[in-house]
């Protein structure tokens, strides 16, 4: 079953979709997951990925919801006000959110980040205490520092192919810590990166995985958005396998 979603962070609304298995839910209820997407992106994710994912998941027993951080997809508020902080704080919306729905088990609520939303799945698992975290080609802070031109913040907005770039983004992000900030968490996890991924390069993933004591799941061949029917059936399974247990 699948149903619009929709809640408030800082007095603006969030949209996004939640995916129930179908059937009865057991007496706990469901597992859930929290699905983040990257940079300049939305709840669809490239190439479909991410509502492949929630289908996927609802048809193994898990839950699951996708949303549009605010000023990305159809969410409220402008993309020059997205900061990683602004994301941290939706996601904790949303995990709030998805611990109150009715069939869901709310002590069973992972989270799944893709590039810069691993970056922020990173940054929010000590706060929202997930059950499993599962890292998608996880971004780091030095993939923005080419925004900074001779080490400099630029005055205003920055335009990146037509998307509003705010000043607070760029000066919050050479700050961040995220590596140290998830080695704090301690739970399971695991990383899932594509082996010619030109983005994030495969390096980020292995920190990531350093970081948390977890398993790395190479995608032989993938890029950054595992742009192949193959390199997706192999996330898809390989991603579901670790959130229902295996």
């Amino acid at each position: 079953m699948e149903e619009f979603a929709q809640f408030t962070v800082g007095g603006q609304r969030v949209y996004g979709m939640l995916h129930r298995p179908d059937g009865t839910a057991p007496a706990h209820g469901w597992p859930s997951v929290v699905i983040l997407h990257g940079f300049t992106g939305n709840r669809g994710g490239d190439h479909r990925l991410l509502p492949l994912l929630s289908r996927f998941l609802a048809a193994r027993g898990v839950a699951s919801l996708r949303f549009d951080f605010r000023g990305s997809g159809e969410s409220q508020g402008d993309f020059s006000e997205m900061t990683v902080s602004r994301e941290v704080e939706d996601t904790q919306a949303a995990f709030a959110y998805l611990r109150r729905q009715p069939g869901l088990d709310p002590e069973r609520t992972m989270l799944l980040g893709f590039s810069m939303g691993g970056l922020v799945a990173a940054l929010s698992a000590p706060a929202v205490n997930p059950h499993r975290l599962a890292l998608w080609a996880p971004a780091l802070p030095e993939l923005w520092l080419p925004f900074l031109r001779g080490g400099l913040l630029p005055p205003t907005i920055t335009d990146y192919g037509g998307w509003p770039v705010g000043r607070d983004f760029l000066q919050e992000m050479v700050r961040l810590r995220p590596l140290e900030v998830v080695a704090t968490w301690g739970g399971e996890a695991r990383v899932f990166h594509g082996d010619a991924d030109q983005t994030c390069p495969p390096e980020f993933g292995v920190r990531y995985a350093r970081a948390l004591g977890a398993d790395a799941v190479a995608i032989p061949g993938a890029g950054h958005t595992f742009d192949s029917l193959d390199h997706v059936d192999m996330l898809l399974r390989e991603t579901a396998r670790f959130l229902t247990g295996g």
